[in-house]
């Protein structure tokens, strides 16, 4: 399983924040030894303000009679007197703050950016620099582990700051706190406001913007594998011709989650074809067990060798990111099915079964459901255990005839449209 594990090929694309649930499914699954997953998150809290959480990790790492080291301790000290002071009241409470948390006053502000700065300035002598300490609190509030203060912090520095990079920095821990919340709706909103900047900014290089889709499209994952609506969405973000160029440029291990999300969605099996021409084409930059048993599926039409990738397949690791989601071999083998009764005449129960994994029974009821499902014309003959697939052919001669009536009616139409333009300019010019 670990040789198929994607998590250090996602991490780099991710704040570190957004690691630690991968992590944690991984400590889960067994993926690695103990004491190297709680080395990595060892290594990630060094980077933020969790001191307590790195304590407990550092205790379960080494054992709780070894002492805390002193960086640590000094370090927390830091922390939460800062806390204390970010959260205190009273007549202390810096003037920004003291204005925010007044829902009256806040009814003052408009949507005109330039006008809040002025009025906050002469009314609350509140400056630019109080703002930007607002986006400085906020981010230390986030490396703490407090990602609701922190999304409503950035919010509020979005409605003030005048700053245009460092609201979209915002904009980007507004999306994470909002993922890591597991608000659903307010990550995909965000990320959709996002995605509007990255495709519409004008960045300092074309591998900046490179960079910034490739970020947007890893963070993106853990919400269109939790959002009801998510599996549309990631398809229809993945398969815009930018998106994919960054994908077969410098991401192609997301080849294996847009499988997934393609395999699963029976609406949107038309992207199909598309998906499986862009594995041929990476094939040689990436491929996995899922790859694979698609590209024996429904190219090779291999199906003893997508058997074998399918089992394969159940080695392969999703980690946190697929929190809720269909099984997706189930559906697998339901494709598999459809393929092969779409290719095969006579179809051997028996050896379906073991193809499948199934006991003869389970084979032969899965196969008559999908038969009507799909409204095919067949007919299971229980005497020879197979299922005969009845051929509907069309008469070479009706063929031609009604494609003559097609051309004939399209012949028409093209002689209308071009006839009555030229009629009606005739008889404006008689008219004249």
């Amino acid at each position: 399983m670990a040789e198929h594990d994607l998590t250090p090929r996602l991490a780099p694309h991710l704040d570190r924040h957004l690691v630690f649930p991968l992590l944690e499914s991984l400590q889960e699954r067994g993926l690695y030894p103990e004491e190297e997953i709680l080395a990595a998150k060892l290594r990630l809290l060094a980077g933020t303000n969790m001191v307590d959480y790195a304590v407990a990790i550092h205790g379960s790492l080494h054992g709780t009679d070894e002492e805390v080291p002193g960086d640590m301790t000094a370090r927390r000290a830091e922390v939460v007197d800062r806390l204390v002071k970010l959260r205190q009241a009273g007549p202390a409470l810096p003037p920004l703050y003291a204005f925010l948390r007044d829902p009256q006053l806040v009814q003052l502000l408009r949507p005109d950016k330039q006008y809040n700065a002025h009025m906050l300035q002469e009314r609350f002598q509140i400056g630019p620099d109080q703002i930007e300490a607002l986006y400085d609190d906020a981010k230390f509030l986030f490396e703490c582990g407090s990602y609701s203060d922190a999304a409503a912090y950035l919010y509020q520095y979005r409605l003030l700051s005048t700053n245009s990079e460092r609201s979209v920095r915002a904009l980007w821990g507004m999306l994470a706190s909002e993922i890591l919340n597991r608000n659903w709706d307010a990550a995909l909103e965000e990320l959709n406001r996002l995605k509007e900047i990255v495709d519409s900014k004008n960045f300092s290089s074309p591998l900046n913007q490179l960079q910034n889709r490739i970020w947007l499209m890893h963070w993106s994952l853990f919400i269109f594998f939790n959002h009801e609506n998510g599996r549309n969405g990631i398809i229809d973000l993945f398969f815009q011709d930018r998106y994919l160029n960054a994908i077969q440029t410098n991401a192609h291990h997301l080849l294996r989650y847009l499988a997934v999300a393609v395999v699963v969605n029976k609406r949107r099996r038309n992207m199909l074809k598309e998906l499986i021409s862009v594995i041929q084409q990476e094939q040689r930059s990436y491929k996995d067990p899922i790859t694979e048993f698609l590209e024996c599926l429904y190219v090779k039409y291999d199906f003893d060798g997508a058997q074998q990738k399918l089992m394969e397949c159940e080695q392969v690791s999703f980690g946190a990111i697929f929190t809720k989601h269909d099984h997706w071999l189930t559906r697998a083998v339901r494709n598999n099915g459809m393929q092969l009764t779409s290719i095969l005449r006579v179809l051997n129960l028996s050896i379906l079964a073991e193809k499948l994994n199934m006991r003869y029974s389970e084979a032969e009821l899965w196969i008559m459901n999908l038969v009507k499902s799909l409204r095919l014309d067949a007919k299971i003959d229980s005497v020879s255990g197979t299922l005969i697939m009845r051929v509907n052919r069309v008469d070479v001669h009706e063929k031609i005839i009604e494609s003559l009536k097609n051309l004939n009616t399209r012949t028409y139409m093209l002689a209308q449209s071009i006839v009555e333009p030229a009629q009606a300019a005739q008889q404006a010019a008689q008219g004249d």
